[in-house]
């Protein structure tokens, strides 16, 4: 198989497996495939911080998924150990505010020229993709469609100094409109045609997400959960390849 920088950049691998033995081995199968691995609380909650250590001492770059949401002042501190801990990516809620959003980036700056490290990728949720209007308005009484409430969001994240959002396909290209081509979207929910869809509730295939705007695309089981881990990434290749 044929390693494309330019496709390797685009795609989030998430690892969405049980121990660290697991990661480990999905790591070593696909880190020339993969731009970057995501992990997520679930992973992290029941293995803690090895596998960031693993992934530093082979050169694989790791977004920590960690989506905080706090008063500023902890948001601050909780980055500046982020960074310390060799993320290029990690990622938190909008709905914590510019202030919040500020401060972040403040103690990433800080961490980051501490231990002469790049500054990461900073990423804002904007509403998660399980979440459709239905949920947005009737149970969390949001009264907009998410499309206009995302677009929002991602437009106070951009103000505040973050370097892109995390959205859904079906906002990426509004989101561009609003903020610009330079700021970031990265779009979990992505599924193959020939994958399961899970339990997001507006996935998107890597193609499409890749023509509406995203910049990153988080892929999980389609892959991890494959029976031929390399036959499935190809064809994700493949995919993406024909519309770059």
């Amino acid at each position: 198989m044929t390693i494309n920088p330019k496709i390797k950049e685009k795609i989030v691998l998430a690892l969405d497996v049980d121990t660290v033995r697991q990661a480990k081995e999905l790591i070593t199968e696909l880190k020339d495939y993969v731009g970057v691995f995501k992990v997520g609380l679930q992973f992290y909650t029941a293995n803690g911080g090895e596998v960031f250590e693993f992934m530093k001492d082979i050169g694989a770059k790791f977004f920590f998924d960690v989506k905080l949401l706090d008063i500023p002042n902890t948001v601050k501190k909780a980055s500046e150990n982020i960074v310390r801990s060799g993320a290029s990516f990690y990622n938190l809620h909008a709905l914590g505010g510019a202030e919040m959003m500020r401060q972040s980036v403040e103690g990433a700056q800080a961490a980051a020229a501490e231990i002469g490290a790049q500054m990461p990728v900073i990423l804002a949720v904007t509403v998660l993709t399980s979440i459709n209007d239905d949920v947005l308005n009737n149970q969390l009484k949001i009264p907009f469609n998410s499309l206009d409430y995302v677009a929002t969001l991602a437009k106070l994240a951009k103000d505040s100094g973050m370097t892109g959002v995390v959205a859904s396909v079906n906002e990426a290209k509004r989101i561009k409109e609003v903020c610009g081509n330079d700021f970031k979207v990265l779009c979990p929910g992505i599924r193959p045609e020939w994958s399961v869809k899970g339990d997001q509730k507006r996935p998107a295939t890597p193609a499409y997400a890749i023509e509406q705007g995203a910049d990153w695309l988080v892929i999980g089981r389609a892959v991890t959960a494959a029976e031929n881990r390399l036959d499935a990434m190809k064809k994700i290749y493949d995919e993406i390849e024909k519309v770059i």
